[in-house]
């Protein structure tokens, strides 16, 4: 099988062969062709079994690029995991209010127009505290989050931008956040990310470490919970898991795209992840009208 995964552009900033590796390793183990290509210029992709996306990093940076990649792949009838339908609904954080629609327990949510004092009050007296986190819904890497309380300063670049506000959640200073990794649906492992003292942000860039864990009890229900109201079926998966200040656990997002899915940390070695991969490829070309 020859499998493309697209990465970021030549001048990007972060270092991303940690996570590249040992996923091509892992599937290099199985017999799969890898290459990597940059997402901004993969060039032709006719002759991949399938293409991932999985370190397209940046693609927030050029959104509307993004977006013409997408079209391309459904355009072209190219073998791509996950599927464009699903890149398409997870490219935008609003959709956490869609699942919180279909009843799946998430991290409360507004969606404002033009983020400015009265939004921010309003939100805060709707989840009933002054301490609040905004975020666009196109980004990633923690890129325009800030934690915020009601009278507080809006940062400038913030100010009358769509945004998302949020109730802050205390306990990814404390307990941290989750990070359930499933392929087809099934739980692999699982990752606990945590921010350095006094930030929020998980983000090891921002200072944030990453350690094995054990999912908290029923994380693993809520997590499959999550994807099966998603539009289309997730080959890899991460589901970031908060609990909120009543211990309830909520979806904080689903990484449907480019996440890292921390493969050193799983028990099989990255087995799983590739088997599901493999499978995919093998689909795609049983469907193929090439």
């Amino acid at each position: 099988m020859r499998i493309a995964i697209l990465v970021p552009e030549p001048d990007y900033p972060e270092p991303w062969d940690w996570t590249y590796d040992a996923e091509a390793a892992a599937l290099a183990r199985h017999g799969a062709s890898v290459e990597p290509l940059p997402w901004t210029d993969p060039g032709d992709l006719s002759g991949f079994d399938l293409v991932l996306p999985l370190v397209a990093w940046g693609y927030h940076h050029h959104y509307g690029p993004w977006l013409r990649l997408l079209n391309r792949f459904d355009a072209e009838q190219l073998p791509v995991a996950n599927p464009p339908s699903l890149l398409w609904w997870n490219s935008d954080k609003t959709y956490l209010t869609q699942l919180a629609a279909s009843g799946v327990p998430t991290v409360d949510t507004v969606e404002v127009d033009k983020l400015d004092n009265a939004s921010l009050a309003a939100a805060a007296e709707r989840f009933g505290t002054p301490e609040l986190v905004v975020k666009p819904p196109v980004s990633a890497s923690a890129a325009g989050t800030h934690r915020i309380r009601v009278g507080e300063p809006i940062p400038a670049a913030e100010r009358g931008r769509r945004m998302m506000i949020q109730p802050f959640v205390s306990s990814i200073a404390t307990e941290g956040e989750h990070a359930l990794i499933l392929f087809d649906g099934v739980h692999s492992h699982t990752v606990v990310k945590r921010p350095k003292d006094g930030d929020f942000r998980v983000q090891p860039h921002l200072g944030g470490v990453t350690l094995p864990s054990s999912p908290p009890p029923g994380a693993v229900t809520l997590a499959q919970r999550a994807l099966a109201a998603a539009p289309a079926q997730a080959t890899y998966a991460r589901v970031d898991i908060v609990s909120d200040h009543l211990g309830v656990l909520r979806i904080m997002e689903l990484e449907l795209i480019e996440p890292a899915l921390f493969l050193e940390h799983a028990p099989d070695g990255g087995d799983a992840f590739s088997r599901a991969v493999l499978r995919a490829a093998r689909t795609a070309t049983a469907e193929s009208p090439r």
